[in-house]
């Protein structure tokens, strides 16, 4: 294949990929948007109708309008108050925090996919095939779904210790400071500069990880890798969506665009050192007025 023909084919093989991004994306904020829209705030009427729409949540308890209410009036107000969560009320706030992470990271490993698909291309032509693009993107996904069991936990916890508002925000002008605080200094920790340095530069990753793997299941293990990485730079963000609320959609988008310039753009660890000093001074100042 001469270079013009293969420069052609790589090109198609990333608007493909970019394409298969984009459209994942959009539908994982797309239902994050949905939800946000379906949510019920303090005082608001729950509709009189128990049907098969996600009207009428309190998602903070749980108390849902297509699940049990548990005699609860439905005409009246939603009042917050915890009740014990069923196995589908675990598996519908897992599933919210699944898709989200989706539509919160795949933009940032962007990168890394477009770089697996040209050289997996490029591979196939020279007769020395390396796995798919998908299993090192499930590899990546499989990250983010450990941690959204581990965020649906949380979740129940502070929800249990009525700690939590509708809006799955904390409550306390304290825990929120905490939580800034606590965010703001990872950002300076050796650990976060290790790995957002490894998401920062894919090919210095895939040199020190012995480059692409050509079975299937390598790749996987290739994508878990980078994932725990890529987690390990942002489980700090992530847990400030409890601050600011889960189901609020600017919040959300906030920390989705700090997690996509902290990888993207090459300015070293200016970018979190930068906004882990505000958020840690933001959290101070939640702490000073609480008192």
């Amino acid at each position: 294949m001469g270079d013009t023909a293969l420069e052609a084919v790589l090109r198609r093989d990333r608007a493909v990929v970019t394409a298969a991004l984009v459209v994942i994306a959009v539908l994982a904020w797309a239902y994050v948007l949905w939800l946000a829209a379906d949510m019920v705030m303090p005082g608001s009427p729950v509709p009189d109708s128990a049907g098969g729409d996600m009207a009428g949540m309190d998602m903070s308890n749980m108390d849902m309008s297509t699940m049990d209410t548990g005699g609860m009036d439905m005409g009246a107000t939603v009042a917050p108050a915890f009740r014990t969560w069923a196995p589908a009320d675990f598996a519908f706030i897992f599933a919210m925090w699944a898709v989200m992470m989706v539509g919160m990271m795949t933009p940032s490993v962007a990168p890394m996919l477009l770089l697996y698909a040209g050289v997996g291309r490029k591979a196939r032509a020279d007769g020395r095939p390396i796995a798919a693009t998908g299993w090192f993107f499930a590899g990546y996904l499989a990250v983010w779904v450990v941690f959204s069991v581990l965020a649906t936990g949380a979740q129940w916890l502070l929800a249990r210790l009525a700690l939590l508002d509708p809006s799955m925000a904390t409550d306390s002008a304290i825990l929120g400071g905490l939580f800034l605080i606590a965010a703001g200094l990872y950002q300076w920790t050796p650990m976060k500069g290790v790995c957002l340095r490894q998401c920062q530069a894919p090919i210095a990753f895939l040199a020190s990880h012995g480059g692409f793997r050509p079975a299937p299941l390598g790749a996987l293990r290739l994508g878990i890798e980078h994932g725990a990485y890529c987690l390990g730079c942002c489980w700090a963000l992530m847990a400030l969506l409890f601050v600011g609320g889960v189901m609020n959609v600017l919040w959300i988008a906030g920390i989705a665009i700090l997690i996509l310039l902290e990888k993207t753009v090459p300015t070293g660890q200016l970018i979190p050192r930068v906004s882990g000093a505000l958020m840690a001074a933001t959290g101070a100042w939640l702490i000073f007025q609480a008192f």
